[in-house]
């Protein structure tokens, strides 16, 4: 904390290094000094070789489950189909109501 001249006082974050004046009289920040920059999402240059096989597996993973996914739904959609048609052949064919008839 360093005060400056002119009633105001200098002050660095503890979290973020950023930098803050703060005017005494009035207790408000007329300034700040944005932090450094940290690169925490930067992955290790030593480790690209690794993440990427990893990234590599998961993806191929993935497109192995679409690819099973697809194998079934042909067959669940014939079985879903099938289950349809037995329930309406037990059911009585009935004339459907029209807007006209309802007059």
């Amino acid at each position: 904390m360093r005060e400056s001249k002119k009633g105001s006082i200098s002050v660095v974050c503890p979290c973020c290094n950023a930098g803050l004046t703060v005017d005494v009289e009035l207790k408000k920040v007329i300034a700040h000094e944005a932090a450094p920059a940290k690169h925490k999402d930067v992955p290790d240059l030593n480790r690209v070789d690794v993440l990427l096989r990893e990234q590599a597996a998961r993806r191929e993973a993935i497109f192995q489950q679409s690819t099973e996914d697809e194998k079934t739904k042909t067959q669940l959609l014939e079985r879903k189909f099938a289950e349809a048609l037995k329930k309406s052949k037990d059911q009585p064919v009935e004339k459907p109501t029209r807007d006209i008839d309802l007059d």
